[in-house]
């Protein structure tokens, strides 16, 4: 009897041995069928509509679901606030109240008038109550200016039940936070990943299929599949973000031989643009992945790309861009002149450079709906892997794209006058903010020229125009 135990001891252990031996198997095997059954479901639903430019109403359906959603909160935000009588919210951070603007000379007269009631004003007089608007705008600057806040994400409404929300959003209710965790595990457990996929899958095809068309020789042949796989791949790219893009007045869309300009928001702009054409990218050359990404661009596409000794050499980079712009078989330059990110409230300064080159001009205004996400990427705060995070978190891209009818340098417009006209073009279209400051006082100080500006206005005020 005891060997007979011994024996079935030994055989069940033997047993649970093979057991433990089988459950990774069956783990890694079950594991496998799913991955399996993800990418079948992305390539047949998503990647391969994008591909061809063809929707299958799944996002359609997820915007109204989503649309619908958003109604529901901010009313429950609203009904909140008119139980508690808060003041309504305003979709700017103004902290104090600024005069209309008006020019220097006309603030300094009423100013003066103010102070001497009795005292007839006359022209080139000083007055020692000419210092406080000097000191005025001082703090008005000091507390908010106008150019501080174009750094910043833009203040909503309403609340999108995202992350990066508004600052007057506090807790209304326990349904409405529920909605916000439930939204939370979608986005990050459900879209993410898919977002992720779609990202790598579209980045590996540009990478794969713009090396293998670089092979071929130079034809008609390797032009038309080189169009075509970078706009796959950004197709593929743009439904990665979710994106809905409303694309307005079409005829205008840029011509080979052109320049394309627009107002900049995010890098995730050019995405947004190839999604409906093709463009050669300007840029200087960078190491890492996006080195690789850029050397099999250019080998399918005459892409613009720059060493950093080369960017320095003005002359070098007009030389290069003239004669891109000369070849009327090439693409069209894609350029962004003011050189940095801006909210998506305002157009900031454009610089000259581009617009020395010569030729036709193609602007471009783009205008985000900050509603279902924020696409502006604050360089100076978040890296660029925390801001892909945030865009491939946030519930979707959505924005209005206007082609505008080209434009061209005319007789008596210098390079800034060209400039500051297409700008104002853009801003009008886009419903933006026209402003004249640099976008590179993001991250430097005001130049002496603007202070030495505001010294002349205020001397030929008061002196005359032969001051100096």
């Amino acid at each position: 009897v005891v060997i007979l135990l011994l024996r079935v001891q030994e055989e069940n252990a033997c047993g649970l041995d093979k057991v433990h031996l089988l459950a990774p198997m069956e783990n890694l095997e079950t594991l496998r069928n799913l991955l399996s059954v993800w990418l079948l479901l992305t390539t047949l639903l998503i990647m391969l509509p994008a591909m061809f430019g063809v929707s299958l109403g799944i996002t359609e359906a997820y915007m109204k679901i989503l649309i619908k959603t958003l109604e529901w909160a901010t009313q429950k935000i609203k009904n909140r606030v008119q139980e508690q009588e808060k003041v309504t919210y305003s979709t700017f951070n103004e902290i104090i109240e600024k005069s209309d603007k008006v020019t220097l000379e006309e603030e300094i007269k009423d100013l003066r008038r103010h102070s001497n009631r009795n005292k007839s004003l006359q022209d080139g007089d000083f007055e020692l109550s000419d210092a406080f608007y000097f000191s005025k705008k001082g703090f008005e600057a000091i507390v908010e200016d106008d150019v501080t806040i174009r750094f910043s994400s833009e203040e909503m409404v309403k609340w999108n039940l995202l992350t990066r929300t508004n600052r007057n959003f506090q807790h209304i209710s326990v349904r409405l936070t529920i909605l916000w965790g439930v939204g939370l595990c979608i986005r990050y457990v459900f879209l993410l990943p898919l977002r992720l996929t779609l990202a790598v899958i579209g980045l590996s095809w540009l990478v794969t299929g713009t090396s293998l068309v670089g092979q071929l020789p130079n034809s008609g042949l390797k032009t038309w599949l080189s169009e075509l796989v970078h706009l796959m791949c950004y197709r593929i790219c743009a439904r990665g973000l979710s994106a809905t893009i409303h694309y307005h007045n079409k005829e205008n869309r840029p011509k080979k031989g052109g320049i394309c300009v627009a107002n900049h928001t995010s890098p995730i702009d050019i995405v947004i643009l190839a999604n409906d054409g093709c463009y050669a990218m300007v840029g200087q050359v960078h190491g890492g992945l996006m080195g690789i990404i850029q050397r099999s661009m250019v080998k399918a596409c005459p892409h613009v790309w720059f060493e950093r000794n080369e960017m320095k050499d003005r002359h070098l980079v007009m030389k290069r861009l003239k004669n891109h712009v000369a070849d009327k078989t090439k693409l069209p330059i894609l350029i962004f002149p003011e050189g940095t990110c801006i909210n998506n409230t305002s157009v900031m300064m454009f610089k000259k450079g581009s617009f020395e080159i010569g030729g036709t001009f193609y602007p471009v205004a783009i205008k985000y709906d900050p509603q279902f996400g924020d696409a502006f990427w604050n360089s100076s705060k978040y890296g660029m892997v925390t801001y892909l995070l945030q865009m491939m978190t946030s519930w979707a891209i959505v924005c209005n794209v206007w082609y505008l009818p080209p434009m061209t340098k005319q007789e008596d417009e210098d390079a800034v006058q060209f400039a500051n006209r297409v700008k104002a073009a853009i801003a009008q279209q886009g419903g933006l903010v026209d402003l004249s400051w640099d976008g590179a006082l993001k991250r430097a100080k005001v130049k002496d020229i603007f202070k030495k500006q505001q010294q002349k206005d205020y001397s030929k005020m008061i002196v005359g125009n032969e001051s100096s």
